[in-house]
Order: C-alpha cells, then structure tokens, then sequence
C-alpha cells in the first residue's frame, strides 16, 4: 500500500491495488511521504470506502481531532471489541471520537450534561457499562481528565449501539427509556420513590426488562402468563390491575408497545409488591 495523503501521526489515505482506503496504525504516518510504502507491521485498521458519506467523515474528523484523543477513543474500541468478541463496525470509530471530544471541550469549560437513563444503563447493560468505567480511567491516564459518570454511561450507550449494529446483541437502546418510563409509572402508582442505587429499584428494572422480552420467532413475550392465571389475578387485583392499565396506556401512546393481558398482570403484581413494601415501611416493618 501508497500513502495518498496524511491525515495524522496514527492515520493515512492510501492506495491499495487503486482502490482508495484509510489505514490506521500507532506511528505508521511516522517520518513518511506521499507514495512512502506503508510499513505492513505497523497497520491496525482498515477502512474501504463503502460509504461515501462515512468515509468522508471518518477523513475529516482523522484529520481534525487532536491525535490523543482519537488515540484514547481507538484504545476504548479495541478494548470493547476484545471483552465482546466483536468486531465493530466504522460508525463507532466516528461516533466516538466525536463525542469524547466534545464531551472533554465541554467539561473543560465546566459544562456538566446529566444522563437521565444513567441508573438503567448501569443494570441493564452491565458489560458495557463497566468499558465505560475502562474508558474513564484511560482517559484518566492518559489525557489527566477526569469524567463523571454521566459520561461513562454515554460511552456505554455507544458500545452498546455499536455492540448492536454488529448483530452481536439484540436489546434496543429504547429499551433503557420505556423502562425508566415504566418504572416511573410503577413509583408512581405505588406511592414510592426507590433510590436508583438499591436493590429494590435493580430488581424492579431486571423483573420489567424480563417482563418485555420476546420470542426472537414468534415475537410473543417469553414469560407470557396462562390465561387462566390472567383472568384470576384481574378478579383478585382490579386496582392495581387498572393502575397497570394507566401505565401501558401512557407506554402506548410514547413508544407505541402494546402491552398484553399477561404483561399488564405482572406490572399489576409489581406495583402491588411495591405498595404493599411502602405500607410495611410506614408501619417500620421494612425498608425501601
């Protein structure tokens, strides 16, 4: 392979056969020229121009962002792909690096943005969660900045997309929202507020994203109730069955999930568990 042109000290278009190609390597731009042979030892990634948009963008920001950054962001990446054993795809690279680096212009200047699914990113997607903790010491290290955790759940939501568009995994990142919703709705109907730290609120979140998951097949949910069970819980319960009712039609109308019978049972039995630990609370019984 041919330089065609530099973009940074980690980075280079080149030509391969004729075919055009970005090549990224630690140092492998280093002390070289247009139409230098590229050192095959050095190369580490290879991006063909498949998306014409992609491939331009992937240029610009090579060539725009400070390299350490971009180092750090690569350093994240391969580190996701090893713990995953995945291979991600280009957008990452891209989407990543662009946010790393607003995100360190922004806490330079003492701008603090809240990740609102934080708490539900932390249960529901552990495994990127804890490479986002990965990044936060690497950039700790090597950049002696500082994140907070906010940030490390926004870096985990894009190993999780990337993680996803790989076809590695199949939970939706609208998963986190609907269930935060649904929680709310729980809280709500129940008269609690659980602290996003404890095990009661861990549980609640896991019981709901079990409660939504389906049949890759059939698409019907994998922990469907028997309709005789269904009908004895809506005699037995009809407040918190309605309450229920109240939350699916909210869910419905923002995300567009319709909830089944055996669905709305659960979330009924949910919120009843929920209020009946709020009244043993109360009575100092137990605590929330």
């Amino acid at each position: 392979m041919k330089i065609k042109k530099i973009l940074n000290n980690n980075a280079v278009v080149a030509l391969d056969g004729g075919e055009e190609k970005i090549v990224m390597g630690s140092g492998i731009a280093y002390q070289k020229g247009k139409n230098d042979i590229i050192d095959p030892d050095r190369i580490e990634k290879v991006f063909i121009k498949d998306d014409a948009d992609q491939y331009g963008h992937l240029q610009e920001m090579l060539r725009s962002l400070p390299e350490e950054e971009i180092a750090v962001s690569e350093c994240i990446i391969a580190h996701a792909e090893q713990e995953l054993g995945v291979t991600f795809n280009k957008p990452v690279h891209i989407a990543l690096s662009d946010h790393l680096s607003y995100a360190l212009e922004r806490l330079s200047r003492g701008m603090l943005i809240q990740h609102t699914l934080l708490a539900e990113i932390r249960i529901l997607y552990p495994r990127e969660f804890e490479i986002g903790q990965y990044a936060k010491s690497l950039i700790r290290e090597k950049l002696q900045v500082e994140i907070p955790d906010d940030e490390v759940g926004y870096i985990a939501m894009h190993i999780h997309t990337a993680w996803a568009n790989a076809g590695a995994c199949h939970s939706s990142p609208e998963l986190a929202a609907m269930i935060r919703d649904i929680t709310e709705g729980v809280e709500r109907e129940a008269g609690v507020r659980l602290n996003r730290q404890s095990a009661n609120y861990e549980r609640l979140v896991n019981q709901l994203e079990n409660m939504l998951q389906t049949d890759d097949t059939t698409g019907i949910p994998r922990g469907e109730l028997d309709p005789e069970i269904v009908r004895i819980a809506k005699e037995r319960y009809p407040l918190v069955y309605g309450q229920a009712c109240r939350i699916a039609d909210e869910v419905d109308d923002d995300y567009g999930y319709v909830f089944t019978d055996g669905q709305l049972v659960l979330l009924a039995l949910e919120i009843n568990r929920l209020g009946r630990r709020m009244e043993d609370a109360s009575s100092g019984l137990s605590s929330i």
